[in-house]
């Protein structure tokens, strides 16, 4: 497990387009099908430590969250020819034990990761309805191994901030997780 921040992508980036499978609904999913709609983008997989550490708490906060209007969407960009763990059944039988109620993509060719410039899982991308940037970073401050409470307090804020169009703080502290496992030789320049 390589420990790996987020990149930190600048404030106001519009949202890079994607068209990707939906291993559990059998479709594809596209940020055009978001339209005017405030989007959570979380690049993630099956197997890392930093996401099974918060994704129960995770997956309960988005069923809250997007009856408030906010759109969910998590990406797995891993290589699954060395890892396994993370293929696209492993993904419906992950989406189903923590019963995900939003759409779970695979990025097989990495390209759209790679646009998003997604370093780590998990990796947090929030974009208000006009899919511009507005909040990228932690969960919260807990990690596994850490004897701190799993809140989400640093996303919750957000994210309410932007369903009450209110100012969100530029002052964001990077997501820390696994580094996205790339295909060898597919490795992005911008790590």
């Amino acid at each position: 497990m390589s420990r790996t921040p987020s990149t930190m992508l600048e404030l106001g980036t519009r949202a890079p387009d994607f068209d990707l499978p939906d291993p559990l609904s059998g479709g594809s999913v596209s940020l055009s099908g978001y339209r005017d709609m405030p989007l959570l983008i979380v690049f993630s997989c099956n197997h890392c430590p930093y996401v099974l550490h918060l994704l129960k708490s995770f997956a309960e906060y988005a069923r809250e969250a997007q009856k408030s209007g906010l759109s969910v969407v998590m990406i797995n960009a891993n290589d699954i020819d060395n890892y396994p763990a993370d293929s696209p059944q492993k993904m419906i039988d992950l989406a189903k034990q923590y019963e995900l109620d939003f759409p779970y993509l695979y990025d097989e060719s990495q390209q759209v990761a790679m646009a998003y410039r997604a370093a780590c899982t998990p990796d947090f991308f929030l974009f208000d309805s006009q899919h511009r940037l507005v909040y990228r970073g932690q969960y919260d401050a807990s990690r596994p191994g850490k004897d701190e409470e799993i809140n989400g307090v640093d996303l919750k804020s957000a994210c309410q901030a932007l369903l009450e169009d209110k100012t969100i703080s530029a002052q964001q502290l990077p997501s820390m997780g696994c580094n996205i496992k790339w295909r060898a030789g597919n490795e992005p320049h911008y790590l």
